[in-house]
């Protein structure tokens, strides 16, 4: 009996993992934790409100908005799946901050689903908006509630299975260390957890990333590139200027994702400027997600005009 109940302990003891947490001073914790609250409840708000806003709204259930509603959702469970934990952990000492792994792994799943999608939503974005500048005359032929059904289910798949096959490959070492030298779980946290040969989740990675990446850079390259052209050999004013508003808006969110990306990826290259990475892959977890939501809903005239008109009419409503 004292057998099993030791090998239970010894097992409760290795699935309990340290995480090293954000390093901050006694005088920038409170600011930190309200700040990092205010914005978790603005993303969890605003984007929900702007589903609601787009599903409730007939002149919004067009394939770009319908598209949109794709990334509000993925910044919402994105943020559910980081933020809470990571302010939990803010009022806890660094000796207390333990996860379980499995707990772990699903909080990894959720960081890296959540930046596949992003991509991936992203290119179906792009290509809705490629037949709508360079094809008008079939766009409603074309992008059908079917297919931005379609576009939608393949854009989340995708993400789901390379997510889940990366996720496997580290699931399946053996654990050597407990302590996860990152705020957060992610893949690259959960392997080196392991004293086996990593190589193969080494090469899946890199290839996950280029693949990621490499799609996702050469789609919106070259769908940019036919708009520009079409831009430029169009006379039409009110084309042009609707195609630089809606591309605008989804070309500066695409930056910001990629550019966080680059900066996460090269500083895992660095193990001196872990704190550097850090402190970026917070901001894109936390910043990112509030971005998304304030880009489109003020550059985009449609949602803004919705917006405005029903902030009119409550105020109307309370005056009577």
């Amino acid at each position: 009996m004292q057998f099993y109940t030791d090998m239970e302990n010894q097992t409760l003891r290795e699935d309990i993992l340290l995480l090293e947490g954000l390093k901050v001073s006694s005088q920038f914790f409170i600011p930190t934790f309200i700040l990092t609250l205010l914005i978790y409840i603005f993303i969890i708000v605003s984007n929900i409100s702007l589903v609601i806003l787009i599903l409730s709204s007939r002149n919004l259930h067009q394939p770009m908005y319908l598209l949109l509603c794709n990334l509000s959702i993925n910044d919402v469970v994105g943020a559910t799946v980081i933020i809470p934990r990571l302010l939990r952990d803010l009022l806890l000492s660094n000796s207390e901050r333990y996860i379980h792994y499995t707990n772990c792994v699903i909080q990894a799943f959720g960081v890296h689903l959540n930046a596949g999608a992003s991509h991936t939503v992203l290119m179906i974005m792009a290509f809705d908006r490629y037949v709508a500048i360079c094809n008008p005359l079939r766009y409603s032929t074309i992008m059908t509630n079917r297919m931005v059904v379609k576009l939608s289910v393949a854009a989340w798949t995708v993400a789901f299975v390379m997510v889940a096959i990366l996720l496997g490959l580290s699931i399946r070492l053996s654990r050597c260390r407990s302590v996860i030298f990152n705020p957060l779980c992610d893949n690259a946290s959960l392997f080196k957890l392991s004293c086996d040969s990593v190589l193969i989740n080494q090469i899946y990675g890199l290839g996950y990333t280029v693949v990621l990446l490499g799609s996702s850079i050469c789609s919106m390259t070259l769908t940019y590139l036919k708009i520009a052209v079409v831009c430029v050999r169009s006379k039409n004013k009110a084309l042009n200027s609707k195609a630089l508003q809606t591309c605008a808006t989804h070309l500066t969110v695409y930056i910001i994702l990629l550019g966080s990306g680059f900066i996460i990826v090269i500083l895992h290259r660095f193990p001196q400027l872990s704190d550097h990475r850090k402190v970026v892959a917070i901001q894109r977890t936390v910043v990112l997600p509030a971005l998304n939501v304030v880009i489109y809903g003020l550059q985009i005239k449609e949602i803004k005009q919705r917006i405005i008109a029903l902030f009119h009419c409550s105020k109307v409503a309370q005056k009577k």
